[in-house]
Order: C-alpha cells, then sequence, then structure tokens
C-alpha cells in the first residue's frame, strides 16, 4: 500500500475512486504505476484476504478531484491483464445509501418492529402510500416475530415515498428503519465494502502511530516495554507478541496519540542497546504492505542485476 504521510489528507474523501474486476496478479505497486501518469497519488491499495491474496478490488486516491476523473474517464472500461476493470468514484457507506435510496424498487425492507406488529399494520401503515400487493412481517417457527418485514408497491414511486416518509419514523416506542429491499448479492457487496471501508479506516488512523520493535530481550514484558518508551508521549496501547507457551519472541508493538511522539521515540530507540540488545524500532505495516514493499525491493534489486 503507497500512502500519503498526511492523514488528514487523506480522510477527507476527496478524489478517491474505486476499481474492479482486476486481474488477481495485480499488487499495489502494479496498480501505483497504472494510476500515478494521471496525477498525484496519495494512496493506492489493492483489497487482500487473510492470505494476502488480491480480491480483484481496489482503491485510489489523488490529490485533485481532476486527477481522480480523468483516470476513470481513459480507464474505465480498459482491458488491464486481459480484465476489462470498472473505474469510477469511491463511495463512503452514506453516500452509497443514498445511491440506493435512488434506485427504482418496489419491494420495502423495515425492521425494528414491535413484537405486536402485525402484516395487516404494515398494510394499513404502508398503504398510505400506494397500491400494495403484498406485506408480510416475517416470523420464526414458533411464531413470533423477528422484529422485521417486507412491503411490495405496485409502483416505484410509491415505495420511494414510504421509503421517504417512514425511515426513521417511531411507533410503539421502536424508532423504524425503512429501505429498499436489497437481493442477497447486493447485501454481500455491501456488507464487503463496508468491511473494506473500516479496515482502510482502521489502517489510516493508526498510521504513523504504531511503532514495530524487534531484538527484545526476553526479560522485558509488556510493563517493561511500555516504561522504556513512556518518555517519548502518551501510550495508548503496548504489547510483547509470545509463542502459545507463553515465552517471548523477541518483538513487540508500541502506538501512541500522535505521529510527532512515535517519531521521536523511532528516532531516540532504534539501535538503542537494552539488556545487552540494540533495538529496532521501525514503524508497523500491515503484512500486506510488508509483502508489497518486499517485492518492490525485489524488482528493483533484479534490475540492478
Amino acid at each position: 500500500m503507497y500512502s500519503q504521510r498526511d492523514p488528514s489528507l487523506r480522510k477527507s474523501g476527496a478524489a478517491n475512486i474505486f476499481i474492479k474486476n482486476l486481474d488477481k496478479s495485480i499488487d499495489h505497486k502494479a496498480l501505483h504505476d497504472t494510476f500515478s501518469s494521471f496525477g498525484n497519488i496519495l494512496s493506492c491499495k489493492i483489497a487482500t484476504d487473510g492470505f494476502g491474496q488480491s480480491k480483484g478490488y481496489g482503491f485510489v486516491q489523488f490529490d485533485n478531484e481532476e486527477s481522480a476523473q480523468n483516470a476513470i474517464d481513459k480507464l474505465n472500461g480498459m482491458l488491464i491483464n486481459d480484465k476489462q476493470v470498472y473505474v469510477g468514484p469511491f463511495l463512503r457507506k452514506q453516500e452509497r445509501d443514498s445511491a440506493l435510496d435512488k434506485t427504482k424498487f418496489n419491494n420495502v425492507y423495515v425492521k425494528n418492529l414491535s413484537e405486536s406488529t402485525t402484516d395487516e399494520d404494515l398494510k394499513t401503515i404502508f398503504g398510505e402510500y400506494g397500491e400494495i400487493t403484498s406485506a408480510v412481517v416475517m416470523r420464526d417457527a414458533d411464531g413470533k416475530s423477528k422484529g422485521f418485514g417486507f412491503v411490495n408497491f405496485e409502483d416505484a414511486d410509491a415505495a420511494a415515498k414510504a421509503v421517504e416518509a417512514l425511515n426513521g419514523k417511531k411507533l410503539d416506542g421502536k424508532e423504524w428503519y425503512v429501505g429498499k429491499a436489497l437481493k442477497k448479492s447486493e447485501r454481500e457487496h455491501e456488507r464487503k465494502a463496508q468491511y473494506e471501508q473500516t479496515l482502510k479506516e482502521a489502517a489510516d488512523k493508526l498510521q504513523g502511530l504504531n511503532l514495530y520493535i524487534k531484538n527484545l530481550d526476553d526479560g522485558i514484558g509488556d510493563e517493561a516495554l511500555k516504561e522504556l518508551f513512556s518518555e517519548f508521549g502518551t501510550i495508548t496501547s503496548c504489547k510483547v507478541m509470545r509463542d502459545p507457551s507463553g515465552i517471548s519472541k523477541g518483538s513487540g508493538f508500541v502506538a501512541f496519540s500522535t505521529p510527532e511522539e512515535a517519531s521521536r521515540a523511532l528516532a531516540e530507540m532504534n539501535g538503542k542497546m537494552v539488556v545487552s540488545k540494540p533495538l529496532y524500532v521501525a514503524l508497523a505495516q500491515r503484512k500486506e504492505e510488508r509483502r508489497a514493499r518486499l517485492q518492490s525491493a525485489l524488482e528493483s534489486l533484479s534490475n540492478i542485476v
């Protein structure tokens, strides 16, 4: 993953684009190289699974909207490694929800129903907005309400009016969620996108705050490690890595409250002798970031050779 050091620029979400249907062989560097001709890139990421394998989609954020739009215009629908890719603007969750709400639909999903709400109640309440073809409260095998249901309208405009009017409405002391009923594939796509965005936001928050330390003496535990680094600022987490039997692996992590504190600790502690061992201190990287950097280094080395 390639990332701009200034987190405020990345977190703005501006000029951020989403790429899908990528060939699994395309890594962070290849994605960066493909899009860098359109402008200055703030961050570049391929979504990967637990084994570090590409999921076939990724994200690129430019420092301005013009570069992002130019990349979308030129690359959307193009063949990359014999696969036609989709390139478009990245939407945050609230923007995706809004976009979904604007699409035409007839089937409405309603949740957070009280146990006493019946099919007839749904027909009466939703019937004010248009002709209903069906309305059902979902129940378990014992007939107990599951707290959600579906209402199908004959007309899509009526369904949209019902969503606008009833979403967030309080009935029987409960606030309803009312929205478009999603197909299974749409729900799975939304869950995956939300999960990836959560991971990305978490990584952005920790960027420049978390230090990786190795070559620790076996006798150094969490408290001793915290004490070693506490002079540089406020420590939010501190952990020595151990094997299943509890023996130290000689490495650990220390997270600070600000990047400036982490930078000072890195500068002062890297190479410092602690219990006759020189510490190795560096900014912590996620597994896929380490792999991308290693691959880039190996490619550079092969070019030299």
